[in-house]
């Protein structure tokens, strides 16, 4: 039995040895050495003319942050972000970054569904939501003052869906 082993072992390994050897490539063929080329004889470099002149360079003039930004939108009954809003703060975390020392108001509205406490209690989150957003982008969160107003200062009816919707927001102002 050991003896049939060692055979097995040996044809094995032969025959791995030699399918090693029928896959290998073939050798390349040596290529003919390029041909030489002749260096160009050197020629005279010309100066440079002086260059003219110029004016001093004038900074140029920084842009002005632009806060005047499309309302942040919440999911119902939710403080969580809804994704549409978030090409919205992507441009409002650029903005603020022009200006670093500029205070904001974060104003959270709610829809006129539920009772007043839950709204303000919502409107405050989404508010908290937003300031949440900014610090994680990297803007100092002391420039951020949050503050609810529940279902009040509606921007459209409220008895409609599509007017609740629009309501379940999140302001951005600058402070006075």
């Amino acid at each position: 039995m050991n003896i049939t082993k060692k055979l097995l072992f040996t044809a094995l390994v032969a025959s791995f040895t030699l399918s090693l050897y029928s896959c290998k490539t073939k050798k390349l063929v040596a290529k003919p050495a390029p041909a030489p080329v002749e260096k160009p004889a050197p020629v005279e470099e010309k100066k440079p003319a002086p260059a003219p002149e110029k004016e001093p360079e004038k900074p140029a003039p920084v842009e002005k942050p632009n806060f005047n930004l499309d309302n942040i939108q919440f999911e119902f009954n939710s403080f969580v972000l809804k994704t549409s809003s978030f090409s919205i703060l992507d441009k409002a975390v650029s903005e603020m970054k022009k200006s670093p020392e500029t205070k904001f108001i974060l104003n959270g509205y709610s829809s006129a569904e539920g009772t007043p406490e839950h709204n303000m209690q919502l409107s405050v989150d989404r508010a908290n939501a937003v300031k949440s957003y900014f610090v994680n982008a990297g803007l100092n969160g002391t420039n951020f003052t949050v503050v609810g107003h529940g279902e009040k200062n509606p921007v459209s009816n409220n008895n409609s869906e599509e007017g609740r919707i629009i309501n379940r927001r999140t302001e951005i102002k600058v402070q006075n």
